[in-house]
C-alpha cells in the first residue's frame, strides 16, 4: 500500500524513493547526492493524479537531452541530472489504495519510505528516520512496519490503532487520487491570483487591487512553496533561508516571525492572508484556488 519509484544510479546501486522525497546536496534528503552542479534542493518526487513525477525545484533536468521542469516517471526513463549523472528509472508503484495516520489533533498524512512520528511540541510525522522520535515506521516489501520507542517492532496494517504517549493514532488506507498533491484547490470564492515568484522578489497580481510586490526574506519563503508546489516541512524551508541558524528553537522564532509577516503584508495590501497556509504538524503551503494561476522563475 505505497507509491514508490525505484531507481538506479550512476554507480550501480539502487535506490527507492515515494512521494515527498527530495532529490539534492541537503543530508536530509531521500537521496543525497555530493556534486557541486547539483542544488541543495534539487528536485522532488511528487504524486499528481494517478502518475509519479519528478519536479525540478532548484536545480533543473534533461530528458533525451531536452532541459524539463517536470516529467512523468516511467520504467525505462532516463534522466540527467547534470551530465553524466543519469538516473535510470527502473519501477514505478501506483497501488489504489495507499497508508495514511491520523490522529488526535493530527491530521491525515499519507506515509512514505522511513517516517519518524513526534509528540512534541505537537505530533508531527518526519519523512525520514529521527533519534530520539516517539515511533519509527518504515516499509518492509510491499508491507508497514511501526516501533514504538522501547518496544519491539511490529506489522502495521490499515485499520491498526495505537497510542503513543496518550496520543491516539490509526493506519487508514488512503485511495491514491486523495492522496495526489492537486495542482490547485477548487472552491475559489475570491479573484484569481497570479504569483510570479523570482526567489529573490515575488509579484502578486489579483484584478482591482496594485500588484504586491515582495523581496527579501517574505519572497524567499513564498518563492520555496512555488518550488516544492505543495506542502513542505517549515524546518525544510528555514534551514534554507537561514542556513548559519543551528539552534532549532530559534528557527523556529525566526521562521514564525517572517511568516507572521507576510501575512501582514497581504493583509495590508488586500490580499487573503491564508494564503500562506501552515498546518498543525508543521507543514506550510500555498492556499490556492481554482483559476489562480503561479509563474515560476525562479
Amino acid at each position: 500500500m505505497r507509491a514508490f519509484v525505484r531507481l538506479l544510479l550512476p554507480d550501480g546501486t539502487e535506490r527507492t524513493l515515494a512521494p515527498g522525497d527530495l532529490i539534492g546536496r541537503l543530508e536530509t534528503a531521500a537521496l543525497p547526492l555530493s556534486d557541486a552542479r547539483i542544488s541543495e534542493a534539487h528536485a522532488l518526487v511528487s504524486l499528481r493524479g494517478e502518475d509519479l513525477r519528478l519536479l525540478g525545484l532548484r536545480g533543473r533536468f534533461a530528458v533525451d537531452g531536452t532541459p524539463m521542469k517536470e516529467v512523468i516517471l516511467r520504467p525505462g526513463l532516463l534522466v540527467d541530472l547534470a551530465p553524466g549523472l543519469t538516473l535510470r528509472v527502473l519501477d514505478v508503484a501506483l497501488p489504489d489504495e495507499v497508508l495514511a495516520l491520523e490522529g488526535d489533533g493530527f491530521p491525515r498524512q499519507v506515509l512514505s519510505g522511513v517516517c519518524s512520528v513526534h509528540l512534541r511540541p505537537e505530533p508531527r510525522i518526519a519523512h525520514r528516520y529521527e533519534a530520539g522520535a516517539a515511533a519509527h515506521i518504515w516499509t518492509v516489501g510491499g508491507s508497514w512496519a511501526m516501533q514504538p520507542a522501547g518496544e519491539p517492532a511490529r506489522p502495521l496494517e490499515a485499520g491498526d490503532e495505537f497510542t503513543l504517549g496518550g496520543v491516539s493514532f490509526a493506519a487508514v488506507p488512503v485511495s491514491l487520487l486523495e492522496a495526489a498533491s492537486p495542482a490547485t484547490r477548487a472552491g475559489g470564492v475570491r479573484p484569481p491570483l497570479t504569483i510570479e515568484a523570482n526567489f529573490e522578489t515575488v509579484n502578486i497580481h489579483q484584478d482591482g487591487l496594485p500588484a504586491l510586490s515582495l523581496s527579501g526574506i517574505s519572497a524567499r519563503i513564498l518563492s520555496e512553496l512555488v518550488a516544492f508546489d505543495g506542502p513542505v516541512h517549515w524546518q525544510m524551508i528555514a534551514s534554507q533561508i537561514w542556513k548559519d541558524e543551528t539552534e532549532k528553537v530559534l528557527l523556529r522564532r525566526k521562521w514564525d516571525v517572517s511568516v507572521a509577516r507576510v501575512r501582514r503584508k497581504l493583509r495590508d495590501a488586500g490580499l487573503p492572508p491564508g494564503l500562506l497556509r501552515s498546518a498543525r504538524t508543521g507543514h506550510a503551503e500555498l492556499a490556492l484556488e481554482l483559476g489562480d494561476s503561479v509563474v515560476d522563475r525562479t
